[in-house]
């Protein structure tokens, strides 16, 4: 089956967070807030999920589960998605896990809290590496604690560990968590065997709990692919794992996660704590065991599309402003481009291409903790004509900014 990811779909009137909530979201501002752009008309460029249609197998799947028509208290009974899941992690990273290890949430950023709150006192801290998804801070400000920031090194748009100073801040005796992505958001990083080894040995060195957030495994570039922390410490007990469905097939406001949790006392903490009390929306669990059973070829066409928006992107900026540094990235569906070069006056981009370009995204330190001063997150899984018409509309205002401070000389 071929499928079109060139469908443009109507997203208005859904109570969609990719249009209804880049106001709160991106401005920290209410309705009251106002564009030379109508909200229809913006080029939505930011939040970390596609505009593209959720798989047929997976619609069908709910299809049917609405067809039995009860919707009554749902938990995990028989071993049908452990199967469809494990199977998954097996024949595309060669790793797989114990049963009873596997926990779920209502998704990762609810995990992240409460691991954090389970396996943190209030003098301790956690470690990021940074830039970083903004909720591995939140998760740290949420239950008082202290969040301890790792640069990553930068050279022509390619990121690596500093391993010296991850090494220093990891000996600090009050870190107890390293809070890791893997791969990286939102840099794009596929972290290597080497690095993830030395990254464990770090790990293992100061006895440290080590969550690693995996959502993105499986958006990799054609021919890449992903190794799992789990794989790397097959016998090391304070590692959690968590992953989803929920990014690589467009579903996340199902909201359903994978925890993979080895450690016995911290399972059964884990568990008792749980608001939901193991209770699961039986369309999200009907939509990700389709996910895992008969996706797989969506999935490789949907990377294949992907690299073509990537590759468009590469051109754009290279064409356009070689002075930018971006570089594909391994992994994700997310561009991260540094503008500092091109607007090094422009302090709030964000806004700049929301009211000049009339297209929304992300970035800056405040959305990504820190290291990301002068860089934007662009969300690229959208059909291409629209991305063209996104990065048409930033050259244009881009341009029109330039000529603008040309001409006040």
């Amino acid at each position: 089956m071929t499928y079109d990811f060139d469908e443009i779909i109507d997203r208005q009137h859904t109570n969609a967070l990719n249009t209804d909530g880049f106001r709160g979201y991106i401005f920290h501002a209410g309705p009251e807030k106002v564009f030379p752009y109508k909200d229809e008309d913006f080029i939505r460029m930011w939040v970390a999920d596609m505009e593209f249609a959720t798989p047929p197998e997976i619609c069908d799947a709910i299809r049917k589960r609405v067809d039995r028509r009860i919707f009554g208290y749902t938990a995990m009974f028989d071993h049908d998605f452990y199967r469809a899941f494990s199977g998954w992690c097996q024949s595309r990273y060669g790793w797989t896990f114990p049963e009873e290890e596997l926990c779920f949430t209502a998704g990762i950023i609810p995990a992240l809290y409460q691991l954090t709150e389970d396996l943190l006192a209030k003098d301790e801290k956690m470690l990021i590496a940074v830039p970083s998804y903004g909720y591995f801070l939140h998760a740290a400000e949420y239950n008082g604690v202290e969040a301890v920031c790792s640069p990553l090194k930068e050279q022509g748009g390619f990121f690596s560990i500093d391993f010296d100073d991850l090494e220093k801040k990891a000996a600090d005796p009050k870190v107890r968590m390293l809070l890791w992505c893997n791969p990286h958001n939102p840099t794009g990083r596929i972290w290597t065997q080497e690095e993830l080894e030395r990254v464990a040995e770090i790990v293992r060195k100061n006895d440290l709990w080590i969550i690693s957030d995996e959502i993105h495994c499986d958006l990799v570039r054609s021919g890449l692919s992903h190794i799992p922390m789990g794989k790397i410490m097959p016998d090391y007990t304070k590692l959690v794992t968590c992953m989803s469905g929920s990014k690589t097939f467009n579903m996340a406001g199902l909201m359903f996660s994978d925890i993979i949790i080895r450690d016995k006392e911290e399972r059964k903490r884990f568990k008792s704590r749980d608001k939901l009390q193991s209770n699961l929306n039986p369309l999200s669990l009907a939509a990700h065991q389709a996910a895992y059973i008969s996706c797989g070829e969506w999935l490789s066409q949907l990377k294949t599309y992907l690299d073509d928006n990537f590759r468009l992107a590469e051109s754009f900026f290279q064409s356009r402003y070689p002075e930018t540094r971006f570089r594909i990235p391994e992994a994700t569906y997310l561009a991260w481009v540094d503008l500092s070069r091109t607007l090094p006056d422009v302090p709030d981009l964000p806004a700049f291409f929301a009211n000049e370009a009339g297209v929304l995204l992300e970035g800056g330190n405040s959305l990504f903790v820190g290291n990301a001063e002068g860089y934007v997150r662009l969300n690229l899984a959208m059909p291409r004509a629209v991305l063209q018409k996104g990065l048409t509309r930033m050259a244009d205002a881009i341009e029109k900014h330039l000529n603008m401070k040309e001409e006040q000389k």
